[in-house]
């Protein structure tokens, strides 16, 4: 327990790690800002009842921050990222040439991660589009124009990658790795409604 305290004091005394403390808490805060940031054109009184309908949708809500139950730009959260990277996990156990890039040190991890974007891209818009039928079929997105329909999946598309561009600035200039960070905060700030589910469950 000593231990912790002297690491907190020590974030506050050195300069390097009190900034990169104060630019983490930064941008975490503009990720939570953009959770409720919802898309326009979304029933959110049904979507809602929705996810108290159903567990799975329920969990991907908490893995995705609370963005998924808000419907929020960033409504698909890093999970295309997420896709991408153990994609490119298998294959480099699979395929000699990415087998060999991940042997290459930093300069085959900095090819390896711009692959692993470029994949994401086709993957969000995928997902986009997955979910917009879904929606579509519950009632909670009449149907839309093509320009619509454009907008909603260039909206989607572009809040992921924005999240995805946070979590490299955490793992650039803040604390820790980025990525893993905004998964772990989205975890913890859906655990008091999640907590308040089970007991009303209880009850």
């Amino acid at each position: 327990m000593k231990d912790i305290f002297e690491k907190a004091k020590s974030l506050f005394r050195d300069p390097e790690l009190r900034r990169k403390t104060l630019f983490t808490f930064f941008i975490l805060f503009v990720f939570r800002l953009f959770v409720f940031l919802p898309v326009p054109t979304i029933d959110l009184e049904k979507l809602r009842l929705l996810f108290s309908q159903n567990q799975f949708l329920s969990l991907l809500d908490i893995f995705s921050g609370g963005t998924l139950i808000n419907f929020s730009v960033m409504a698909l959260g890093l999970n295309p990222y997420i896709n991408a990277s153990i994609i490119f996990q298998l294959l480099t156990a699979i395929v000699p040439k990415f087998e060999k890039l991940a042997k290459e040190g930093e300069y085959g991890r900095t090819k390896i991660n711009q692959y692993t974007r470029i994949l994401t891209l086709p993957l969000t818009v995928v997902q986009a589009v997955g979910i917009y039928f879904l929606l579509k079929n519950q009632g909670i997105i009449g149907v839309l124009s093509a320009l619509e329909f454009f907008s909603f999946i260039v909206t989607l598309v572009a809040g992921s990658f924005i999240l995805i561009w946070m979590g490299e600035l955490i793992s650039e200039f803040g604390l820790g790795n980025g990525i893993s960070v905004l998964i772990f905060v989205g975890i913890v700030s859906r655990l008091p409604v999640v907590l308040g589910q089970t007991l009303g469950l209880i009850n």
